[in-house]
C-alpha cells in the first residue's frame, strides 16, 4: 500500500509530552513558591487541564500527530467508515458500488476475525481498511494504560494484517479520543492517526435529516467524513446512502488516500 509521504503522520517523538508535563510542573511549584497558593493552586488546575483536554479532543495533536483533512485532492473527499465489519457490510459494499463510491473502513480486531471473509471482500471491491482497536473498548479508552493501549491497537494490527495479507497504515482511536499511551504503539507499528472534518452523530442519532445537517457544516473538499456501519438503532445504511447523495449533489467525489497526489 503507497501512502503520499505528505499524508505521513506517524509520530517521532512519543513520549514528548512526559518533558511538557515536567517543566509545567517545576513551573507551577517555582511560581507557587514564590507567588503563594492563591496564584499556585489555580495554576497547577490550569496546567492540568492543559494535558487533560486533548484526551477529548479528536484533532488535538499534543499527545500524536493526526491527519484531519486531506490536501491537494481537487473536489474529493475521503469517506470513513467506522466500527465493522457488521451485518451490514455486504449491503454497505453494494451501496458504495452503486454509488460508484470508495472508502475506507475502520475495522474492529475481534469483529475482523469474527468474520473474516467481510474483510475480504471490502478489499476485493476497491476499498481500504484501517485500525480501530481490537475490542473497541469505548467506555474506557481514554483512560487506557500503556500496555492495555499497546494490546488494544496491536492485537487488532496483527490480526488485520494476518487477515488482509498486508498491515493497515491508518489508525481511529475510539471515539477520536488520544491518550498519552497512544503515541507508543502509532509508532512501532507505523501507523497514521485519522480524525474527521465532518461528521453526524450517526452512531447515536437516526435520523437522516439531522446527521446530514451536521455533516453539512464541515463538508468541503478535502474533508474526511466520517459514518458508521451496524448501529444500533438500524438506520446506517439509510444514512449512508443520503450521505453519497449529499455528495453528489455538491458535486464532491469519493478518494483514497492511498491514490491521492503526494
Amino acid at each position: 500500500m503507497s501512502v503520499p509521504a505528505t499524508l505521513h503522520r506517524i509520530p517521532r517523538w512519543p513520549h514528548l509530552w512526559m518533558v511538557w508535563l515536567l517543566l509545567s510542573q517545576l513551573l507551577v511549584a517555582a511560581l507557587w513558591w514564590r507567588l503563594g497558593w492563591a496564584w499556585g493552586l489555580p495554576l497547577m488546575v490550569l496546567s492540568h487541564a492543559v494535558f487533560m483536554v486533548p484526551v477529548f479532543l479528536p484533532r488535538a495533536r499534543l499527545y500524536a500527530p493526526v491527519l484531519a483533512r486531506l490536501p491537494d485532492v481537487g473536489r474529493a473527499v475521503w469517506l470513513t467508515i467506522d466500527d465493522g465489519p457488521s451485518e451490514d457490510t455486504p449491503a454497505m459494499l453494494d451501496l458504495l458500488d452503486r454509488h460508484g463510491a470508495r472508502a475506507t473502513f475502520f475495522l474492529v480486531g475481534e469483529r475482523a476475525q469474527a468474520r473474516p471473509d467481510l474483510v475480504g471482500e471490502i478489499l476485493r471491491r476497491g476499498h481500504g481498511i484501517g485500525n480501530h482497536t481490537q475490542t473497541h473498548p469505548q467506555a474506557k479508552f481514554w483512560r487506557l494504560g500503556p500496555f492495555a493501549m499497546a494490546s488494544e491497537i496491536g492485537e487488532a494490527q496483527r490480526a488485520l494484517e494476518r487477515i488482509a495479507g498486508r498491515a493497515p497504515v491508518w489508525f481511529r482511536s475510539v471515539v477520536g479520543m488520544t491518550n498519552p499511551f497512544v503515541a507508543a504503539s502509532l509508532r512501532r507499528h507505523g501507523l497514521t492517526r485519522v480524525a474527521w472534518t465532518a461528521r453526524g452523530f450517526d452512531a447515536v442519532d437516526a435520523d437522516p435529516v439531522r446527521v446530514l445537517q451536521r455533516i453539512q457544516r464541515g463538508l468541503r473538499p478535502g474533508a474526511i467524513v466520517l459514518l458508521h456501519e451496524g448501529a444500533p438503532h438500524g438506520r446506517s445504511l439509510d444514512i449512508v446512502d443520503a450521505t453519497l447523495c449529499l455528495l453528489a449533489e455538491r458535486g464532491l467525489a469519493t478518494v483514497l488516500p492511498e491514490t491521492t497526489p503526494g
